[in-house]
């Protein structure tokens, strides 16, 4: 089953392929990350506890996917999470965990789906990277922050290796329009012997 998903997902080029993938993926997603061991969601869970100014105030668990990220941030206290997710297989996945206040659909065509200013805290848990978003959907997100927002999200190996995605941190942190606060690369998929970086950024 991880031949026919997770090796597939790294190789996806366009955004309605990885929707294809994703959807077919829904049912068994849970059974193989957990099986490789995904440890991805626990630590951007653990990164928000340590920088979240309030567990009150609402995150967006943007590219929420099956809800494993949602159910990690509940497990560490915060209750106010809203998930966004272009896959309605997936969302149907996530939806069952209970672990979100809403979930809302977006289409992968939508270049500014999340409302300017509307979150101050935004999640992104292996949702940027190969096979994924792009890398613009970086810039959408930042833009989408009001001042002083938080965004902490992960960059896995595969991801850490493509300029197009590490230059758009290097780019916001350079000229001063974002601060980094912390990062940490660790565990991803130990069964599949990835590794991935969180970060946590604020805007400036």
């Amino acid at each position: 089953m991880s031949k026919t998903f997770l090796d597939k997902a790294y190789a996806l080029e366009t955004p309605e392929a990885t929707l294809d993938l994703y959807n077919d993926w829904a049912a068994s997603y849970d059974s193989e990350v957990s099986g490789n061991g995904y440890a991805t969601p626990g630590r951007i869970a653990a990164a928000w506890e340590r920088f979240a100014r309030s567990k009150q105030d609402p995150i967006l668990d943007f590219g929420c996917g099956t809800g494993l990220s949602g159910l990690a941030l509940r497990h560490h206290g915060f209750d106010v999470v809203d998930g966004m997710e272009p896959s309605p297989d997936m969302r149907a996945q996530a939806e069952a965990k209970g672990a979100y206040r809403t979930i809302i659909p977006i289409e992968v065509s939508d270049p500014a789906p999340i409302p300017k200013g509307r979150y101050h805290q935004i999640s992104g848990c292996g949702v940027l990277g190969t096979g994924a978003a792009p890398p613009t959907v970086f810039d959408m997100i930042l833009h989408a922050l009001p001042k002083d927002g938080l965004f902490v999200f992960s960059y896995n190996d595969h991801t850490l290796a493509d300029p197009a995605y590490t230059s758009k941190l290097t780019e916001w942190i350079d000229v001063g329009a974002a601060r980094l606060l912390f990062q940490e690369h660790g565990d991803h998929l130990p069964g599949k012997s990835l590794k991935s970086t969180v970060y946590v950024i604020e805007k400036a």
